[in-house]
Parts: structure tokens; C-alpha cells; sequence
């Protein structure tokens, strides 16, 4: 037996079997366990969650409501956020396990993404001066002679989220911090693709002492989703996925305020000065990694004319070097796709592309559940992969005779999440910077790349508001204004 299906084994019986099938109002659901989760690299069940109901919903909310008047103080909150990284950072290699086998991260990737998870509740833990009040200038105002003010933030109120499966724990960790630190019950369903990460991690927050009623783990798919979404004492939806699944949202969910990450096609700039090499290197990461199954993956790559064939070489060769296989082999580059129907569409797109006059430089054919590394140029305009997010290992590389064009074709897509650009010019930097709009502008370096801490978020439809710790705490909570007489004056209307 070897070291990592001996790792495997040990973990699977922990894997399949968290505290409880789905966490209903702090109560774990240990029966029935009637959902299968299954591994995408070869479809064996490492599982079963509770599929839960409608009435499972209305039972979660209703708790979550009710818990609102409970006082959890701030101190309690950063202090419990405090655990949680510690106990995440304890189980690390068991949420790796989880990780790497129900979903499509390679055992490297996930162990990434659990160190992630650890600086998400630090951050939230150090964060609680996001929530910080302002005193009012009443004496702006004639009116306001006489009185005092001051404005305080508190929750707006029960957060019904939905997380994505490209990164079944940090993902769930950016639900569960803000709402925690804002003193925000929240009712989570994650993937239905990647629960038990979900559930373990509900499992360390209860550990940690957070208050059982003010958290719950949904199991189930969609309709599981629009129970919560378009449930009356939801107040904030925080969702992150695609962009149909949140215009589905947006027609159910009533008034409520939304928050919203529906990826990107994020576009990276090469200029003539650039250092091509460090390019190369970057581009081949930012669009391959976890097989391209990332909101922020390199998705185009507009290449100034002088350096292209350069570029597009590199890329090429970058892109066939990459090792595809299981994502329990630590050779492993690139992983599967998350399940057929990904691959399919993956598919799809390229092959319209080539039907339309595209060229495949390498890659291109789906294998099972993999689809290897792909690098297409000449698309044409009116190709669809140009506009909609891919979410699979494919890259697009053109090439520009100016920088303005290079500026002007990244802004023709509406998922204006990030973009990157190469230059040694700081003017250069400074002026695309300013010119593309996008979320965030990443100098010498690709798409792919966030802080935990940063106002993550874009523009068009890429998504509503923004994440980050401390900036998805502000979005859920709202100012609440207090007026008063200052002692011995009688204020006039």
C-alpha cells in the first residue's frame, strides 16, 4: 500500500462520516443520511448527507430569527473566531483529505486551501473594528441644534447562504466569519457536490463555542436553495456561483439585499516590456490550476505583438508539460472537472470555438472526467468562450497591436472580476490600472490572486457587493442612528 492511499484509507472513515448529515439549528440530522456524495475522479460514494426539506429550512430560519435577540457580545465573537483557526489549523490534514476527495482540488491545492481557511478566521478575528460607529454632526444643521448622534452598526439580519464547490472550505469560511463577527445568524447550504467540508467545518465552530442556534449545514440541491433564498425572514442572500443560478435568485428572493460573486473571464495584459519569462510562468498557474475551475482563472491573455509568438510558446509548452492524473498523487498538476456535465460544457466551447476558425495549440480533447490543459488563438469575436466564463483548464491567447486595444478587448466582457498586466513601466501600470474596469488590477502578476482581506468583488456580472472579511461584515450589517437632547437644551423640530 502506498503512503497516500494509506493517508486515504484512514481518512475515509472520518470523511464519510461527520457528526451528522446536515446541522439544523445547531442539532445535528444523523438520519437519514439519504444524499450520496461522490469523488469526481472515479464516482465512488465517500459518503452520505441528509437530504434535507422545506420544513428543515422554515425550522433553521425560524431558530436563526429567534436567536437574534441573544446577546453575543463582540468579544465572545472574536474570541470564538480565534478558535476556530486554531481548530481548523488541528484537523488540517483531515479537511485536506475531505477536500481532495469530494471535490476537484489535488491534495497539494487542498492543503492550500485549509492554510486559507485558518488566515480567513484570523483575519476575522482581528477585525472587529470594522464594526465601529461615527458621531453624528447634528450642528450641520439648524435643526439638529440642541441634539447629540451617533450611529452604530448591527446586523441587518438571518444571512441564507450558498457556496460554491471549486473551494468547498474557504468559500464556506467567507459565509461563516463576516456573519459570525457581525453577529449575524446564518443559515449555509453549500454544494451539493462538496457538504461534508461544510459540515466538519460546522463542526469546529460549534467546537469553538458558537451559539448552536445561530448556525445551520442544509443539505440538498436547488430546491433546498430557493427554500432559503425566498424564505421571508431571510434578510441578506450571500451567494457565490453561477451567474443563472443568481438570476435565479434575484427573480425569487423577494426584497432582500443581495450579495453576489458570479465569477469572471479575466483577461491578462503582456506588454512589449515586459519580463516574458515571469509571465509565462504566472499565466500557465493562474489558468490551469485546480484545471481552470477558479473565478479567478486566466481565461484570456492579449499579448502585444513584439512578444506573442514568444508568449504564446511559452504558454503552449507550460500548458503540456502540466502532469493530469489523481488528485491524491502529489505529481498531480491538473485534477478532474467536477463532474460530466462540466467536461461537456468545457467541450462545447472549444469545439464551437474551432468550428468558428479557432486553433487548438495543444489540448482539446475531453478524457473521462479530465480535460487537459488547452490553449486555443485566432478566435473569432463572435465566439461564446470569449464572453461566457469557461470554468475548465482553457486559456485564449491573442495578440494586440497596442496597449489601448489590449485594454479595450479585456473590457468588451460584462464578468469584470480582475485582470493582470506584465510591464516594467509604471506610468503603463498606473494608466491600464485606471483604464480597465475591473474589481481588482493586479500588476505583474495574473487574475489569480486574492487577499482574504481585501474588498473582493467586480463589476457587471461578476457579482453584487463585495467579500473579504471585514468588507462582507460592513455589508451585513447596517447603521443604526441615535438622537438626543443634549442635556439642558429643549431641541426645536
Amino acid at each position: 500500500m502506498s503512503v497516500v492511499s494509506g493517508m486515504l484509507s484512514t481518512a475515509d472513515t472520518a470523511l464519510s462520516q461527520p457528526p451528522g448529515g446536515a446541522l439544523v439549528a445547531g442539532t445535528w440530522r444523523t438520519s437519514p443520511r439519504d444524499l450520496p456524495v461522490h469523488d469526481p475522479e472515479n464516482g465512488r460514494v465517500i459518503g452520505h448527507v441528509t437530504h434535507c426539506s422545506g420544513t428543515d429550512v422554515d425550522d433553521a430560519v425560524r431558530a436563526a430569527v429567534k436567536s437574534v435577540g441573544d446577546h453575543w457580545p463582540l468579544h465572545a465573537r472574536i474570541e470564538a473566531l480565534g478558535r476556530v483557526a486554531d481548530l481548523v489549523a488541528e484537523r488540517a490534514e483531515l479537511f485536506a483529505q475531505v477536500i481532495a476527495t469530494e471535490g476537484v482540488k489535488t491534495i497539494g491545492d487542498a492543503r492550500n486551501e485549509v492554510a486559507r481557511c485558518v488566515e480567513t478566521f484570523r483575519l476575522a478575528s482581528r477585525s472587529g473594528d470594522v464594526l465601529t460607529g461615527e458621531v453624528l454632526q447634528t450642528g450641520a444643521s439648524p435643526r439638529g441644534d440642541g441634539r447629540l448622534g451617533w450611529f452604530v452598526r448591527e446586523p441587518i439580519g438571518v444571512v441564507g447562504a450558498i457556496s460554491s464547490f471549486n473551494d468547498p472550505l474557504n468559500l464556506v469560511a467567507h459565509k461563516f466569519a463576516p456573519a459570525i463577527l457581525a453577529d449575524a445568524p446564518i443559515v449555509l447550504k453549500p454544494s451539493d457536490q462538496t457538504p461534508l467540508t461544510a459540515l466538519h467545518l460546522a463542526q469546529a465552530l460549534l467546537d469553538s463555542g458558537v451559539p448552536a442556534g445561530r448556525i445551520s449545514v442544509l443539505c440538498g440541491g436547488a430546491e433546498v436553495g430557493a427554500a432559503l433564498v425566498s424564505h421571508p425572514d431571510i434578510a441578506v442572500v450571500s451567494f457565490t456561483g453561477g451567474t443563472r443560478t443568481g438570476e435565479a435568485i434575484t427573480r425569487i428572493a423577494g426584497v432582500k439585499k443581495l450579495l453576489m460573486e458570479l465569477g469572471g473571464n479575466n483577461a491578462t495584459i503582456v506588454c512589449a516590456d515586459a519580463d516574458v519569462d515571469v509571465a509565462i510562468g504566472k499565466i500557465v498557474a493562474g489558468a490551469f490550476g485546480v484545471a481552470g475551475q477558479n473565478c479567478l482563472s486566466v481565461q484570456r491573455v492579449l499579448a502585444e505583438q513584439e512578444v506573442f509568438e514568444q508568449v504564446q510558446d511559452g504558454v503552449v509548452a507550460g500548458a503540456a508539460a502540466l502532469r493530469v492524473g489523481s488528485k491524491q498523487d502529489p505529481a498531480t498538476d491538473v485534477g478532474p472537472l467536477i463532474n460530466a456535465d462540466a467536461v461537456r460544457r468545457v467541450a462545447q466551447l472549444v469545439d464551437d470555438a474551432v468550428g468558428r476558425g479557432a486553433t487548438v495549440l495543444t489540448g482539446g480533447r475531453e478524457d473521462g472526467c479530465f480535460y487537459p490543459p488547452t490553449v486555443l488563438t485566432n478566435v473569432p469575436p463572435d465566439a461564446p468562450i470569449l464572453r461566457e466564463e469557461i470554468f475548465g483548464p482553457v486559456v485564449l491567447i491573442e495578440s494586440v497591436t497596442t496597449i489601448d486595444e489590449a485594454v479595450a478587448r479585456a473590457n468588451e466582457c460584462q464578468f469584470a472580476l480582475q485582470a493582470g498586466i506584465f510591464t516594467k513601466s509604471l506610468e503603463t501600470a498606473t494608466r491600464v490600472s485606471q483604464s480597465l474596469n475591473v474589481g481588482t488590477v493586479l500588476i505583474n502578476d495574473t487574475s489569480d490572486f486574492r487577499l482574504d482581506n481585501m474588498p473582493f468583488g467586480g463589476f457587471g456580472q461578476s457579482g453584487i457587493g463585495r467579500e473579504g472579511v471585514r468588507y462582507a461584515a460592513l455589508e451585513l450589517t447596517a447603521p443604526k442612528s441615535v438622537l438626543l437632547p443634549a442635556l439642558g437644551t429643549t431641541p426645536t423640530n
